[in-house]
C-alpha cells in the first residue's frame, strides 16, 4: 500500500513538473513573439516617420502651383532648360539636379531637399558666412553642374526656390526632416582602394554609366539617361560628391538602380572602394581659394589642404579617417 502511494506521488510530481515546463516555455515563446513584434512595429514606425514630400498637385493657388511645378521640372530635367542645348539658357554641363538629388529631391536618404527650407538661412563653414537658399542653389550650379547659376531674379531661380520651399513646408523651422540628406554607415579601417573599386565599377556600374564613365545620352541629345561620373561633363572637384564619404553614402543606399536604404545592393567595402575609384578619375577643376576660411572646420575627407593637422592629402582623401577624427576629438578635449 505504501509502495503504491509512493508511485502515485511520483506520477503526480512528474505531471506537475511537466505542466510547469510547458507553461514556462509557452510564456517564453509568447514573450519572444512579443519582442519580435515589438521590433517589427518599431521598425515600421521608424519607416513611417521618415519625411514624405508633399505633392505639388495639391497646391490650391494656381499661380503658385504653376511655379512650383516648373521648379520641379527644372530639378528633374535641368539640361532640357539650362544645359548645353537648353531651351532657356546654356548654363550647365548637361547633368540634371536630379542626378544628385534623386526623384526630384524627394527620395529618403537620396540627398533629398527635405530639410533645406527648415535649416536655411544658416552658417556654413565652407564659405564662412550665413547662406540662404539662393546661395545653396548657386553652389550646386557652379560645382555639381560645373556651370553658372540662373540670376536670382530669374523665373528659373524663383521656381527652384519655390519648389524647395514647398517640399519643406511640412517640416518645422530649425528641425531636420528624418531621412533627409544621406545615410551614415561604418567607415573602413583601411584606406578606400581605387583598384578594388574599379572591379566593383566594372561589375555593377558600367552597364549604365559606361566603361569610360562618360554616361549615356538620351537619343534626343539634350539630357543624359545615365549621367557621366567623370570627364568634362561631370561634377567638378569642388562639388560635395567629390568627397569620398559623401559619394560612398550616396551609392551605398541608392545604387545600382533599384537600391534603397532598406535594401542596399553594395557591401560597405564595395561602396567605399567604388567611391575611391570614381573620385580618382579626371574631372573639371574649380579653383575655390575662399573655401573653408577656418581650416580646422574642414571635413576629415576634404581632399585639399591646408589642414589644421599633419595628416597628408592622400589620407584625408582616401582614409583611414579614424586617426584624423581622433586627433580632432582629442584637440576639443584639451
Amino acid at each position: 500500500m505504501k509502495t503504491n502511494r509512493t508511485i502515485l506521488w511520483l506520477l503526480i510530481t512528474v505531471t506537475l513538473v511537466s505542466i510547469v515546463v510547458v507553461i514556462v516555455e509557452n510564456r517564453k515563446n509568447s514573450n519572444s513573439g512579443l519582442q519580435t513584434q515589438s521590433v517589427q512595429l518599431s521598425a515600421s514606425k521608424s519607416e513611417e516617420e521618415l519625411w514624405i514630400a508633399p505633392l505639388p498637385e495639391t497646391i490650391s493657388d494656381p499661380v503658385q502651383k504653376e511655379l512650383v511645378l516648373y521648379g520641379k521640372d527644372l530639378i528633374a530635367h535641368t539640361a532640357k532648360y539650362l544645359g548645353p542645348n537648353g531651351s532657356v539658357a546654356k548654363l550647365t554641363n548637361g547633368m540634371n539636379c536630379q542626378n544628385c538629388h534623386l526623384d526630384a529631391g524627394t527620395k529618403p536618404f537620396g540627398n533629398n531637399y527635405g530639410s533645406v527650407a527648415s535649416m536655411y538661412p544658416k552658417y556654413r563653414p565652407r564659405s564662412g558666412t550665413e547662406e540662404d537658399i539662393y546661395k545653396r542653389v548657386t553652389d550646386c550650379f557652379e560645382r555639381s553642374l560645373n556651370g553658372t547659376a540662373p540670376k536670382t531674379e530669374s523665373r528659373e531661380m524663383q521656381a527652384i526656390k519655390a519648389y524647395i520651399e514647398f517640399l519643406g513646408s511640412n517640416v518645422k523651422k530649425s528641425e531636420r526632416a528624418p531621412g533627409s540628406g544621406l545615410k551614415d554607415f561604418n567607415m573602413l579601417d583601411r584606406p578606400a582602394d581605387p583598384e578594388k573599386g574599379k572591379i566593383v565599377y566594372q561589375q555593377k556600374c558600367q552597364s549604365c554609366h559606361q566603361a569610360d564613365g562618360q554616361g549615356l545620352k538620351h537619343p534626343d541629345g539634350v539630357e543624359y539617361l545615365y549621367p557621366p561620373l567623370w570627364g568634362k561633363d561631370s561634377y567638378n572637384d569642388a562639388a560635395g560628391l567629390y568627397r569620398i564619404t559623401n559619394f560612398a553614402k550616396y551609392v551605398k543606399f541608392n545604387m545600382p538602380l533599384g537600391a534603397t536604404h532598406q535594401m542596399p545592393m553594395l557591401t560597405d567595402e564595395e561602396a567605399w572602394d567604388v567611391a575611391a575609384y570614381v573620385n580618382s578619375q579626371p574631372r573639371p577643376h574649380k579653383p575655390v581659394p575662399t573655401d573653408w576660411p577656418d581650416v580646422s572646420k574642414k571635413p576629415v575627407d576634404h581632399p585639399f589642404g591646408p589642414y589644421a593637422d599633419t595628416f597628408s592629402e592622400i589620407q584625408h582623401k582616401f582614409g583611414p579617417w579614424q586617426p584624423i577624427l581622433s586627433f580632432y576629438n582629442q584637440s576639443k578635449k584639451q
